[in-house]
This record gives C-alpha cells, sequence and structure tokens, in this order.
C-alpha cells in the first residue's frame, strides 16, 4: 500500500501516528537500539476499536515508513489491507498490553546488549544514576519463559507491567509504554541510557547508590524539568533530525 492510497483509506489523526510511529523506528534504528527485524514498537490507533499499528515483519527499522505499517487487532488479524505479515512474538508482548493498559498508546520492545546485560543481572536494574533512579520510580519485572509465543504468557505480562512505564524482562531485554509516542521515546531513552550507565560503572570501582530520599520524588522533579510536556518537549527536534537524515519515514 502506498502513501497516496494509504492516505485515502485512513483519517488524518491515524495519518499523524502513522508518521510518528514511523519516525519513532527510525530513531530507534538510528540510535543503534534495533536487533535486525526482531523487536517492535507499536502504537494505538484512535478510536474505540483496538486497532494497533506494527511494523512489517522482514523490514529493517531504516526500512519503515507511515504506509507499510500494519494494522492489526488484539487477535492479530489485520484490519486494513496490507500485502506484509507479523511477527507472532511481537504480537504476544504487545497485544498483552494494548488490551489492559487503556492509558498508554505505544509500546516500546528492545533487545539491546546494555539491556539485556543488565535483564540477564540478578540484581536488574541498580539505582546508580539520575536515569536509573527516574526508572526505579515505575518498573516492573517479568520471568523470560522463552521465545514470546506462548498466548498465556500475556496475563503475566500484564501482571507484571502493572501501572507501571518501565520493565525488564529478564534474559530478554526493555520495554517502556506511554500515553503517546514522545512519551515513550523518552521512557525508553532514559531506560536504555540507565542500562548503559550501569554496564559501564560495572566495569569501574565501588557503586554508589542514589539516597532512598531522593528516589521517591524523582518523578515529579522530572515532571518539571520537562515543563510538564514530557517526551513532547523533545519530539519536534527529533523530527527535525530525522528529516535531515532521511525524510521518507514520512511516505
Amino acid at each position: 500500500m502506498g502513501p497516496t492510497t494509504a492516505r485515502t483509506l485512513i483519517g488524518e489523526a491515524e495519518w499523524q501516528l502513522r508518521v510518528d510511529l514511523a519516525a519513532l523506528y527510525r530513531l530507534i534504528a538510528s540510535f543503534g537500539w534495533d536487533d535486525l527485524i526482531f523487536t517492535h514498537l507499536t502504537a494505538r490507533v484512535p478510536g474505540p476499536e483496538d486497532h494497533f499499528l506494527v511494523n512489517p515483519y522482514g523490514f529493517l527499522f531504516e526500512e519503515i515508513t507511515a504506509s507499510n505499517l500494519v494494522k492489526i487487532d488484539l487477535q492479530g488479524r489485520k484490519v486494513l489491507e496490507s500485502p506484509h505479515v507479523i511477527n507472532p512474538a511481537g504480537f504476544i508482548v504487545h497485544s498483552a498490553i494494548h488490551e489492559v493498559r487503556q492509558d498508554i498508546s505505544c509500546v516500546i520492545h528492545l533487545h539491546t546488549c546494555a539491556g539485556v546485560a543488565v535483564a540477564s543481572q540478578a540484581e536488574g536494574l541498580l539505582a546508580i544514576s539520575q536515569q536509573a533512579a527516574i526508572v526505579h520510580s515505575a518498573l516492573g519485572y517479568h520471568d523470560y519463559e522463552g521465545i514470546a509465543i506462548n498466548t498465556e504468557e500475556r496475563q503475566r505480562l500484564q501482571r507484571d507491567l502493572g501501572n507501571n512505564s518501565f520493565m525488564i524482562l529478564r534474559n530478554h531485554g526493555t520495554l517502556a509504554v506511554g500515553p503517546t509516542i514522545p512519551d515513550a521515546f523518552l521512557a525508553i531513552y532514559i531506560l536504555e541510557t540507565a542500562c548503559q550507565i550501569q554496564v559501564a560503572a560495572q566495569a569501574g570501582g565501588d557503586l554508589i547508590a542514589v539516597d532512598e530520599s531522593i528516589l521517591s520524588g524523582i518523578q515529579q522533579a522530572a515532571s518539571a524539568v520537562t515543563l510538564g510536556l514530557g517526551g513532547l518537549l523533545a519530539w519536534p527536534a527529533l523530527l527535525r533530525k530525522m528529516d535531515r537524515i532521511d525524510p521518507s519515514f514520512r511516505d
């Protein structure tokens, strides 16, 4: 489905969502956080139908465009004609969260080296950095159950994320959610940076933990720093970056 055809079949709100999600895929690739074709970023389509957008399986993140994203329902069925298939493992993880978290629009799940390294450590993410302190205030953990193709795992994913914004999937990777695509990107950026810092710090001497008294008020402080805009504060600049690199994500 080309961009002209796609725009005639969907509303302006969904098209803008597609552009932002395609930009998100390109951003993840630009940071080197993609894993060939094997992770997923999804966004809920506006409306009551519980439809969401996911990447076509087999495409690199740098190839994702607004028009080649696939629209599916919570059962993984395509609800708009597309020649592309989706990854069943991606469907399990993302549909589980979209089913119960009506407050969020975007789910990001990654397999970065630093993220998997921290996910493989018994103590998980340590509160040793400002970034980790922000994550700690809303972090869940999910035990590894193998490649996510078992539909029964969905209930445990839902339970382990709860109302949190961040989750570490043990032995597997990282996950972040947000009410908007910009918010979800900022969340995964903070989580991934916290993991990178931890791995780097563990190569040095003794670690210093953030004081517990600071952890309790960190979310309020973070909101103040972003002027109450969350991820939207940086999003226009990130879109400009993607446009400079390759604006074809808008097609």
